[in-house]
């Protein structure tokens, strides 16, 4: 064992500081937020002296050390972070830390006194409870973008199960965090922001859908008040957990104030024999200067990790929109040969191919190509496909299964189900319990088949509705955990055999967007809702978790699916240019206009692709909530892309300025628009325009802006922002 001199650590990375006291039990935050700069020993202790709140009349006789899973055992009152029993006993542990390493160093904290300062790091600390039996390992990380996530393990010691019931990992914020953010949702309406006040009680957002949930709190943030995109101090939390999860926030009449996340697990969902094991999802702490900073901080910790997609983002066509069910091989040729001309690289075939499924309501489970829509299996698509240089994709929705089915009819026992009852069905199926051994393979081969046989490059993976009566037949006992677990096992080992092979989340849209699955998967479906007035809420705040470049961003017909809203090209295009590029349209019906000017969006897109799926994410706060305007900058700042969008009718006539954020303030920049057919109709452009561009030093854009077009609703615009200086502009500061 190398000792290293530690009762304390201090992590530093991206602007962030995580500050850790090791001194009198399992790790506990002394301070997570703006980098505090490195300590020694001395300031180090005047940090943890200063920390500690005066006891409170009428509360326990010391002051009460909150660890990053709360004991009760040591006065903490509000939720703890591990609640379980061994019948009925060794429900309130308190920890004897046993070992601890920092970066896979171990060092004694018991013996070693001091500070250790480090940049990104990963501290394990190692407990246990003698009298109730178990043990603990405690991870906390803090990434070089300045991302903080810890997770817990617990072992049961002991010759009784021990149930587990909930196990919630914390991190406190300070008393200024007095406002709450987090997401509500439906159906076609995902990620819709709420904000309330914080109050003393916990908020607790649970998600029972045994998936992540269109209505997901996806991040729970509490800032100083009012905090907006640029201004404010914000802390959020992430459970990256894909099946039934908690994010709460909970201030108790001490004042202390814990952002925590964890699975949420059924009645006797988790039981631990002798030696047996819980592993927690991990628990994301993201801090920020403004939700820019904190969503900026999230997209550098995703691209830094080594599974992250290096190759462009292929534009994409879905044919879901153009066909439905109604699978013809010369219709879906033709819209290949049409994609191809428009430069499209990747094709996508929906619903449908398989099995009986003529309809929703028959053939899911029944993973063979289907001979009576393709008596030729799907070569003649595919070669058509793959010989115009493009990428071929196939929807799955392997989960899930139709009472009318082979697979049903052959294994009804296959299907989550508790009580000796069928589940109430939804969208007209039940869900496969790939808990099950036998059922996991068999949808694993009936995959591995279709891969093998055909030169398929994406799935599109669905799960298209929440898991009710979730439970294992021949038990009764509830199974979710267990159902998640193989969910990740599936996408992993078809990862694993198939190199290359990318996956997209979808989950009746937006349903599954949680790092448990971006983790596995190379793009999330934000919505299956395409209507650009309604996509540019979801777009916009699922950027505040995913990167652009891996979120499905589609151009769909001009007459919404979903709202039958009618919508010009440019606005629909612009509104899906700054995420992952596709098409959902049937181009059959798109005249030969519509088509010129569909590939020049597409040329655009592909042209500015790495400044769109690089840059750096930039939402401008305005009091006018009839306009909204995001962009992108280059993480040099050497370009921008911005979209100003007019929403509604405004009360005036003009916002006037509109400042265009996140350039270097001493570059000098030119700013032009960045047209594709035209001004939108009945749009006025703004006077400058007709002079040509114009130069301005990033301070200037920044802090005084633009004025733009005069738009009618429903209309967009993009201004290409370059900088043509190599220096700080003459007469600024240096």
């Amino acid at each position: 064992m190398t000792p290293i001199s530690n009762s304390g650590v201090v992590m530093r990375a991206g602007d962030v500081a995580l500050v850790l006291d090791l001194g009198g039990g399992l790790p506990a935050v002394v301070h997570w937020g703006a980098d505090c700069g490195e300590l020694d020993g001395a300031g180090y202790s005047a940090l943890l002296a200063s920390s500690v709140l005066p006891v409170a009349p009428s509360e326990v006789d010391e002051p009460v050390r909150i660890a990053i899973l709360p004991e009760h055992a040591r006065g903490w009152m509000g939720r703890p972070g591990l609640s379980g029993s061994r019948e009925g006993t060794a429900w309130s542990p308190i920890w004897r830390v046993t070992s601890a390493s920092l970066d896979g160093t171990v060092f004694d904290v018991a013996s070693d006194a001091g500070v250790l300062n480090r940049g990104a790091g990963s501290l394990v600390v190692t407990a246990v409870d003698d009298a109730a039996q178990l043990a603990l390992t405690l991870t906390v990380e803090l990434s070089e973008a300045g991302v903080v996530r810890t997770r817990a393990e617990v072992e049961n010691l002991g010759e009784l199960p021990y149930q587990l019931d909930d196990l919630l990992l914390c991190l406190p914020t300070p008393a200024i965090a007095s406002e709450v953010l987090d997401f509500a949702g439906r159906w076609a309406g995902e990620r819709a922001p709420q904000r309330r006040a914080m109050t003393v009680g916990a908020h607790r957002r649970e998600g029972r859908r045994g998936r992540t949930g269109l209505d997901s709190a996806m991040i729970l943030s509490v800032g100083t008040p009012g905090f907006g995109f640029d201004h404010g101090e914000v802390w959020g939390v992430h459970t990256a957990w894909s099946g039934n999860h908690v994010h709460q926030v909970e201030l108790v009449l001490t004042g202390e104030q814990l952002l925590g996340g964890g699975e949420l697990l059924l009645p006797g969902e988790v039981r631990l024999a002798r030696g047996e094991r819980y592993e927690s999802p991990w628990v994301y702490g993201i801090y920020g200067t403004g939700l820019d900073d904190s969503a900026r901080r999230m997209h550098r910790h995703l691209r830094a990790r080594p599974q992250h997609p290096r190759s462009p983002r292929p534009v994409t066509l879905n044919v879901w929109e153009a066909v439905y069910f109604d699978h013809d091989v010369d219709t879906l040729v033709e819209l290949a040969d049409r994609a191809a001309e428009l430069g499209i690289e990747r094709f996508v075939l929906d619903d449908g191919w398989f099995g009986g499924r003529r309809n929703d309501r028959a053939g899911l489970g029944d993973w063979t190509v289907s001979s009576e829509v393709w008596p030729d299996g799907l070569h003649p698509l595919v070669d058509r496909v793959r010989g115009h240089g493009m990428q071929f994709g196939l929807w799955f929705e392997p989960e899930m299964v139709n009472l009318d089915s082979e697979l049903a009819r052959a294994h009804p026992e296959w299907i989550m189900a508790t009580g000796g009852r069928m589940p109430v069905e939804s969208r007209h199926q039940q869900v496969l319990n790939l808990g099950i051994p036998e059922a996991y393979a068999h949808v694993r081969d009936a995959m591995c088949a279709i891969l093998d046989e055909y030169d398929i490059a994406y799935i599109k993976w669905d799960h298209n509705r929440d898991l009710v009566d979730a439970g294992t037949q021949s038990t009764g006992r509830p199974s979710v955990h267990e159902q998640t677990l193989a969910y990740y096992r599936l996408v992993d080992e078809l990862k694993e055999r198939y190199p290359g092979l990318e996956i997209e989340s979808c989950s009746s849209g937006g349903g599954r967007v949680d790092l448990g699955a971006v983790d596995r998967t190379d793009r999330i479906w934000v919505s299956d809702n395409n209507d650009p007035i309604d996509r540019q809420q979801a777009n916009r705040w699922t950027t505040q978790l995913v990167p652009p470049e891996l979120m499905g961003a589609h151009i769909a017909s001009g007459a919404s699916h979903i709202t039958n809203r009618l919508h010009a090209l440019s606005f629909r295009a612009i509104t899906a240019l700054f995420g992952h590029l596709g098409v959902e349209w049937d181009l059959r019906t798109a005249d030969a206009a519509e088509l010129a000017e569909l590939g020049e969006w597409i040329s655009l897109h592909k042209a500015n692709r790495e400044l769109l799926h690089g840059g750096e994410l930039v939402r401008l706060d305005h009091p006018d909530t009839t306009i909204s305007v995001n962009g992108v900058v280059a993480a040099d700042a050497s370009a921008a892309l911005f979209a100003y969008v007019s929403l509604a009718r405004a009360s005036v006539a003009s916002p006037g300025r509109i400042r265009l954020p996140g350039l270097a303030p001493n570059a000098v920049y030119r700013v032009e628009p960045a047209l594709v057919g035209g001004l939108p109709h009945g749009a006025d452009p703004a006077p400058w325009w007709e002079e040509g561009p114009i130069e301005l030093n990033g301070a200037a854009l920044g802090a005084i802006g633009v004025v733009m077009p005069r738009l009618r609703p429903e209309q967009a615009v993009l201004l290409r922002v370059d900088r043509v200086d190599g220096q700080d502009s003459p007469g600024s500061a240096a």
